[in-house]
């Protein structure tokens, strides 16, 4: 124990716990945490015992970093009404490779972090610097941690080349936000012994699916396809088989594949590349569900009444073939043209009654516009356009949606610990200040303080053909929690199910993955013991936030490098978001994101309306409002803090 610590011993104790956090007793007045930095030189402490955070100025901010594990005395609450620290000891250093551009200032190297939380500039001594130069992105080492006089110091550890070669902003975004994007030696070695095809040998124990008409839907540009699905009328009501790759035959319990894909957790995104949970030869080989060979699965077969109940269902290992590698458009089109073949009018009879049954169970129905953007052979966006959804998208999520409920019914049933996809109901503070807004306009939000996802669906069905609609249907979305990953079996709000699981994508989500272990190990009469669910669950949801972080990073890197090409350009756009310093807009035709700060709006005094997502000037009356429609002119675009600035196009 440190000296500094020694002294808290006096009238307080610090002792470290099980996972390596550092707790401070009895000296209320003392607490433990880690810090979160800020762009501007300040930080918060996140505290271990989940008490209010804890703001950390500037000066407090000089010894530490963003990350680092640190103990603060509480000293009151600064104007805003939070509660400020004083550090008193670093604890634990992050210890992290920090990724960042290399500048040179009176003939010294130092490096400014991507990360903008880190907002200390890290001297690269010439002894340390190897062969980088400035202008490169590189990552360094701390080999000297920053005190109150001191800047931190670093040792180049890698170079990664120029700033704007291309592919360099996934390069960045691994290592910024520390995505594991190498697969261990071990796993590698591993994979020696993974066959090319199914043997033999690994049908014992299998039922025989491959004369059903199993096929594939997926996008255009998929690689890897974990799910085939098949349909007949049985009756009135319908039989669907849905098969899911059994990644679990080939990546088992402990073993270096499931180290590694239980680190990665889950597949990660960019609009040009994808970091995959497990490696090529699993996801995109013998995993992934190609059409033409055999494959092993986890099999959901479901009895389907006519009005879209579940009636019955079973889980079992199977052998089977996908007849067709299909694609939502292909598949669309063959529908909508009324001269699909039988397989596929089948699977759409489905669909119709499940989401019959949807709307009847209340579930939730957003409409989300998903973007696509296109590449030129110098790597830089051409354009971002819609990417419209048809009903061959929802078939397949309705599919999905089946056989995920049925897993979690599986488990929850027998009592077998497993991780949820839990989405609890709203929290009550954001349901007030839902009706206030909705009030403005007339709308109302059924259900009272605890509103039920029918009451949602509702508010959906009443807004549609409105012109706000996408913008109403945003704030609808914002009043609602974060789905997660836990053992706590709370139901799924958004949905309307009472179990619910992912058991749909074991290639690129480690959840659904321990969820087909959990299912064999029942279905053997057994447990899958050993796992410590709280944490698998922890891990899995914030590697899930991490991932979506990143893939959000690289598309605004990649929008800024586009949009630096329209800059002076005036454009039609509307308000996605009003806070007190500005609004957010989104361009119509390029459907990008930037700000209007609130200093740009004119000469008046505008008051911030959190409740009703509005700027209103004091003196002229104008108001500016969530939706709103604006014609804004682009004055500036900034790669390296992803940011884009607008001005209302009248000031131009």
């Amino acid at each position: 124990m440190t000296a500094a610590l020694e002294a808290l011993e006096l009238t307080g104790r610090v002792v470290r716990n099980r996972a390596g956090s550092y707790l401070v007793a009895k000296r209320i007045d003392v607490v433990a945490g880690r810090i979160e930095g800020h762009r501007d030189g300040f930080g918060f402490l996140v505290r271990d015992d989940g008490g209010p955070d804890v703001f950390l100025p500037q000066e407090q901010m000089r010894q530490a970093m963003h990350g680092d594990r640190v103990a603060v005395r509480l000293g009151g609450e600064d104007s805003r009404g939070r509660p400020v620290g004083a550090l008193v000891e670093v604890l634990e250093r992050s210890n992290r490779r920090i990724v960042g551009r290399l500048h040179a200032e009176h003939g010294l190297l130092y490096l400014a972090p991507e990360d903008k939380r880190f907002a200390q500039h890290i001297v690269v001594p010439p002894a340390e610097a190897s062969k980088a130069k400035a202008g490169q992105v590189v990552t360094v080492e701390l080999v000297a941690q920053p005190s109150k006089r001191v800047q931190p110091v670093g040792r180049v550890a890698e170079v990664l080349g120029a700033w704007d070669d291309p592919g360099m902003e996934v390069e960045i975004a691994l290592r910024k936000f520390d995505l594991p994007h190498a697969f261990s030696s071990k796993s590698l070695a591993a994979l020696r012994a993974v066959p090319d095809e199914v043997l033999e040998s690994d049908l014992k124990g299998r039922r025989d699916l491959r004369a059903l008409h199993f096929v594939t839907i997926d996008g255009e540009t998929a690689r890897d396809f974990d799910d085939a699905v098949c349909a007949v009328r049985e009756g009135h009501g319908h039989r669907l088989w849905v098969a899911i790759a059994d990644v679990s035959h080939y990546v088992r319990d402990g073993e270096a594949l499931d180290r590694d894909a239980r680190e990665r957790s889950t597949s990660v995104y960019f609009p040009r590349r994808v970091i995959p949970m497990l490696p090529e030869k699993l996801s995109n080989g013998i995993c992934s569900l190609n059409p033409q060979v055999d494959r092993l699965a986890m099999v959901c077969e479901i009895a389907i009444t006519p009005r879209g109940t579940i009636a019955r269902y079973q889980f079992y290992a199977a052998v089977f073939r996908s007849h067709a590698r299909l694609s939502y458009d292909e598949v669309w089109k063959r529908l909508a043209s009324g001269k699909a073949p039988q397989h596929l009018r089948q699977l759409h009879e489905v669909f119709r009654v499940l989401l019959a049954a949807r709307a009847r169970r209340g579930a939730i129905d957003f409409q989300s516009v998903e973007t696509k953007m296109e590449f030129g052979p110098d790597g830089q966006i051409r354009r971002i356009v819609a990417v419209p959804r048809n009903e061959a998208h929802r078939l397949i999520e309705e599919c999905m949606l089946a056989a995920n409920v049925c897993a979690g019914d599986f488990l929850s049933r027998r009592g077998h610990p497993a991780l949820y996809r839990v989405h609890a109901n709203p929290a009550e503070e954001k349901v007030k200040a839902l009706r206030e807004f909705l009030a403005e306009l007339g709308l109302a939000l059924g259900g009272g303080d605890k509103p039920r996802p029918g009451d949602y669906a509702e508010l959906l069905d009443q807004m549609k053909g409105r012109p706000d609609f996408a913008l109403l249907q945003t704030i609808l979305l914002r009043s609602l929690k974060q789905a997660v990953y836990s053992p706590k079996n709370l139901g799924h709000f958004g949905l309307a199910f009472d179990a619910y699981v992912h058991f749909t994508s074991p290639i690129r989500r480690y959840p659904d993955l321990l969820v087909h272990r959990a299912i064999k190990a029942c279905l053997a009469g057994g447990r899958y013991e050993g796992q410590d669910w709280e944490e698998l669950g922890r891990h899995a949801s914030e590697c899930e936030r991490r991932a979506d972080e990143a893939g959000r990073d690289v598309e605004n890197w990649l929008k800024c490098r586009y949009m630096q090409r329209h800059v002076g350009g005036t454009y039609e756009g509307r308000v996605t978001g009003v806070t007190a310093f500005g609004l957010f807009v989104t361009l119509e035709d390029f459907f990008v994101d930037g700000l209007v700060h609130i200093s740009e709006l004119g000469r008046d005094y505008y008051r911030f309306e959190p409740a009703r997502h509005m700027l209103l000037g004091e003196r002229t009356g104008k108001r500016y409002r969530l939706a709103d429609r604006i014609k804004v002119k682009l004055v500036r675009v900034d790669v390296e803090t992803r940011k884009i600035d607008f001005v209302p196009a009248q000031k131009a």
